[in-house]
């Protein structure tokens, strides 16, 4: 649905005009490449418009029309354009653009009023630094960008271009064939000061209306408890209050439904179990019960901390961006991991960035475009915008994004899924934080704006057609620059002791930010003195925005000065906003009138706990049969070439995953540098070989059929992927990131409970304890009278060790004439496979690691590595064996000979063909091992126990041939055709 605003700016054209501004435009010579313009052709032809001739992209300034012309040629000639392979166009004020060659169409973009522009506050910071500046007052710059299309399109076809492709109006204003760019216009006002709202005496109804109005997220219970503290105060709640529970209530904050009470129907017809929070009776507890002394700091800060070596910790955090993402895919994902970056800066009292993860769910790229449900964006778009968002804050901000996934699924159409993570390292004694009254609260970096208003209530509802207009508000818009400068002087801060804590700005803003600092002692607060973007907020707005780059410190009233001093030189506004006090208050004042006053315990700790319905009924058991393909060489390139299988080089490739210069094993891996390595290997330390293995486990096909496996499933997977490139089991942790639907629906949440469990029991299994993790729910898009729910999904993060990384191992194969083994055991376990979707079919078993017998399989795998045993290793999982092979020859760009009889393997059912399975059967854990001749006895000898056996060898020859379990040939395939079947299958 276009908002109504929108549709307002691409209502009939009025005559060209121009604002009262200088208008530079630029853009790629005609005898040069252009390649956003190359990038939006494409993207119009997906959508079937094809235009006539050529695509040309540009980007646009406005300048003040108080700028001479000389000053704008200059302006233009030195710091906008390229004189080898740019053009400049400039247009005085009042002046038309000049225009375009005939039956050319002109469709501009700008930020719309309110919503943050990095490129022009750059701009204006580069003209104000160089002394170019209008004779009074200072520059006022505006950025926009231009596409120009030739050919006869019709009207109609440039607003689909314009509304599908080329922007997002939800944050974005659009020009069709006219030049009327909004410039200089005043911001909308909103009143300063106390508002109170009248609750005492609201009925039902009305409690319900003022949560909806607001887009506060509070259910009925929780209104009528703030309403009944409120009675007791025989006073009304202010907006600021109101808005401050709702953020701290929120279920993206609070998560109520993991630590809430919940009644539990394991089975049919079996009673009900009370589960009291299930947060610390599963993934908390086997953290507890494992009591690791490596455990820093888990469950209580912005990240998780453990040790790592020669004094240094290492902090990491993984946290969800889906329904911004939704919205803006772009700004969402750009700034879901600006937003974790600033969880690690905020971990202990800082921590330096290493290294960032992504993992995205999202709908079928092939989504024919009448079946994306209304007020959605294609696929597509969403996957291509999420990449640009993480790529391009990440790499402006120099760290290194290595490791990630990329899943698809229907149910993920209108509700994608967006994880950013970020390893950081800080000294040990850097680890522990404590606020004191007394300690000043001085807020650095960014300056607050509307964006991001509701931001952690809007996270807690569902999304529907509508929420592209309504929760606009609620996206924000990130500056990787200014996060880099507050990055740099918060470290040098940090060294000089010049704060005893930190957190950053995320959900909730100020309220959360300060709010949790202050939980323990109180904080006062002015608002008068937050530094804006623009005038015209609430003071409700100030208090819960979640404008990017923010990050609030408790500074020790005689460091002040310094700590103010060492931001100021990189350009970092530090702004003293309150104090931290022993009132046990939180007391937030505008212009010297109190806006919020409220109880830190009521803040807290009063939120109603409401006891949920959780129930769980399994699947009725489908009968597969035989399930075998009918062309095997077929079935192994139709699976190579599958979305969740294929390369994604053309994502990978966009990150920079060497700047810091600490990556040992890449992304990408083998002989052409196109093999997918199962986990990234840092070596964050430049006196230590020891480094850190970076892994994630997800498999979202298993979670509909048997969520409590998928969990299991996904800790193994994690596991096994830094064990496979030579991290230590024994000195790994995990994170989980839970995304589900409407936990309201008992089934749902009975799902979600059998994960969590799950979850408890592998760990403990595993001996690998869980430092951090965050939940995602409501994740569910409701269109009309339909919902539609993502499927249970479960990523988990894994740190590991490794301990030396001159012994990390990749999974290309290496040499003509080693042996390959299979290490695990493999069973009929086809449930959620790749080959069933392939086949079209559904049901069947999932696979589960036996954990009695799993732990012992990764630490004997891990000893072989580690004593040089191993020349490459990869792990099995979407695929099974077929798949990991194919991977390894074409990495190595060497062929492989597979006997399927040779593999160790459970008992088949009747009716099962043995070949399908150990072909294809994804059970866990399982490895495909290569191992040189005369490392095989001691390779033997450290696998004693587990199941391992020799399947084949690798071949000079580049083919890829797999014998059936009977000996006869089954697959014969030349790996240049596993080489374009693995790149070919998917493109964005």
């Amino acid at each position: 649905m276009v908002p109504p605003a929108a549709a307002a700016a691409r209502s009939p054209s009025p005559p060209r005009s121009s604002p009262a501004a200088w208008r530079v435009e630029v853009f790629r010579r005609a005898d040069r490449d252009d390649p956003a313009g190359e990038h939006a052709a494409a993207a119009l032809a997906e959508l079937g418009l094809p235009p006539a001739g050529r695509v040309r992209a540009g980007r646009g300034v406005l300048l003040s029309p108080r700028y001479a012309r000389e000053a704008v040629e200059r302006i233009a000639a030195e710091l906008l354009a390229d004189p080898v392979v740019d053009e400049v166009r400039i247009a005085a004020p009042g002046t038309p653009p000049p225009a375009p060659p005939s039956a050319l169409h002109r469709i501009l973009v700008a930020a719309r009023p309110g919503v943050m522009d990095p490129v022009a506050r750059t701009v204006e910071d580069l003209l104000l630094r160089l002394g170019w500046r209008p004779a009074a007052g200072g520059p006022d710059v505006a950025t926009f960008r231009v596409l120009e299309l030739s050919g006869a399109l019709a009207a109609a076809d440039l607003e689909a271009a314009a509304a599908r492709v080329l922007a997002n109006e939800t944050i974005e204003t659009v020009r069709i064939d006219r030049e009327d760019l909004p410039y200089g216009g005043s911001f909308p006002a909103a009143p300063r000061g106390r508002v109170e709202v009248p609750l005492r005496a609201a009925g039902a109804e009305e409690l319900a209306a003022i949560s909806r109005r607001g887009q506060l997220s509070l259910s009925p219970a929780e209104m009528q408890a703030i309403q009944a503290h409120f009675r007791a105060l025989e006073r009304e709640p202010t907006a600021c209050e109101l808005e401050t529970l709702a953020q701290t209530w929120s279920e993206h904050c609070k998560h109520k439904t993991f630590t809430g009470p919940i009644d539990y129907v394991p089975g049919p017809g079996e009673p009900v179990e009370r589960v009291d929070n299930l947060l610390r009776s599963t993934i908390m507890r086997a953290t507890r019960e494992l009591a690791r002394p490596w455990c820093v700091s888990v469950f209580a800060d912005n990240a998780g901390i453990v040790e790592f070596d020669r004094g240094w910790d290492l902090a990491v955090k993984v946290e969800t961006h889906n329904h911004p993402s939704a919205i803006d895919p772009y700004g969402g994902a750009g700034t879901g991991i600006g937003g974790v970056i600033r969880d690690v800066l905020g971990g202990g009292l800082g921590a330096r960035p290493i290294a960032n993860t992504d993992c995205f769910f999202v709908g079928p790229l092939d989504l024919p475009r009448d079946a994306v449900p209304r007020g959605t964006m294609h696929p597509r778009r969403i996957l291509r915008g999420v990449v640009a968002g993480v790529r391009d804050y990440g790499n402006r901000m120099g760290i290194p994004t290595v490791s990630g996934g990329v899943w698809f699924d229907p149910r993920y159409v209108g509700n994608p899924l967006v994880f950013a993570g970020t390893v950081g390292i800080l000294p040990h004694a850097a680890a522990r934080k404590e606020v004191r009254p007394g300690d000043v609260i001085v807020a650095v970096g960014g300056r607050t704006g509307r964006d991001g208003i509701h931001g952690a209530t809007f996270s807690s509802l569902e999304l529907t057609e509508e929420s592209e207009t309504i929760s606009s508000a609620a996206v924000q818009i990130g500056d990787p620059i200014t996060e880099k400068r507050v990055l740099d002087c918060l470290l040098q801060a940090r060294d000089r002791g010049l704060y005893r804590a930190v957190t950053d700005c995320g959900a909730g803003g100020f309220s959360s930010a300060v709010g949790e600092m202050g939980e323990r002692c109180g904080a006062d607060v002015e608002l008068d003195r937050v530094p804006l973007k623009y005038e015209g907020l609430a003071s409700h707005e100030i208090w819960v925005s979640e404008a990017q780059e923010r990050m609030v410190l408790a500074v020790p009233p005689e460091k002040v000065e310094e700590c103010r001093a060492v931001f100021a030189a990189e350009d970092v506004e530090a702004t003293v906003i309150g104090a931290f006090t022993d009132s046990g208050r939180l007391v937030v004042r505008d212009g010297g009138e109190v806006v919020a006053d409220l109880d830190m315990r009521f803040l807290h700790g009063g939120v109603p706990r409401v006891v949920r319905r959780a129930e769980w009924t399994p699947p009725p058991p489908v009968d597969l049969g035989a399930p075998r393909p009918a062309d095997f060489d077929a079935a192994v390139l139709a699976l190579l070439g599958a979305p969740d299988v294929a390369s994604k080089e053309w994502i990978i490739r966009q990150y920079d995953h060497e700047v810091q210069g600490t990556s040992v094993v890449k992304p990408l891996v083998g002989v052409h540098g196109d093999g997918p390595s199962d986990a990234a290997v840092l070596r964050p330390l430049p006196d230590s070989d020891r480094g850190v293995a970076i892994a994630c486990g997800a498999n979202p096909r298993y979670g509909s059929l048997d969520p409590a496996a998928m969990a299991a499933c996904a800790i193994d997977e994690a596991l096994r992927n830094a064990v496979a490139v030579g991290g230590d089991p024994d000195r790994a942790v995990l994170l989980d990131n839970f995304a589900w639907g409407n936990c309201d629906r008992p089934e749902l949440l009975g799902a979600l409970v059998r994960a969590a469990r799950a979850c408890y029991e592998a760990a403990v299994a595993y001996g690998a304890p869980f430092v951090s993790g965050k939940d995602s729910l409501n994740n569910e898009y409701r269109i009309g009278g339909e919902t539609l729910s993502i499927p249970p999904t479960l990523v988990v993060t894994c740190l590991a060790p490794v301990p030396d990384v001159r012994r990390a191992v990749t999974m290309d194969l290496k040499r003509a004439g080693n042996r390959l083994f299979l290490v695990g055991r493999t069973a009929a376990e086809l449930g959620g496979s790749q080959l069933l979707l392939h086949l079209g079919r559904e049901g069947g078993t999932v696979p589960r690691p036996d954990l009695t017998t799993a732990p012992a399989l990764l630490r004997a795998l891990a000893a072989a590595i580690g004593a040089g045993c191993v020349a490459s290793c990869h792990d099995l999982s979407e695929g099974g064996l077929a798949v990991a092979a194919a991977e390894m020859a074409l990495a190595g760009g060497l062929g492989a000979r597979i006997d399927l009889g040779a593999m160790p393997a459970d008992p088949l059912p009747a009716g099962f063909d043995p070949d399908p399975v150990l072909l294809f059967a994804e059970s866990c854990p399982r490895f495909l091992v290569e191992v040189a001749p005369p490392a095989e006895p001691a390779f033997l000898r450290l696998l004693a126990g587990v199941p391992c056996a020799r399947v084949g060898e690798v071949t000079a020859a580049p083919v890829f041939a797999i014998a059936g379990a009977g000996g006869a040939p089954l697959v014969r395939l030349a790996v240049d055709e596993l080489r374009r079947a693995f790149q070919g299958g998917f493109q964005g």
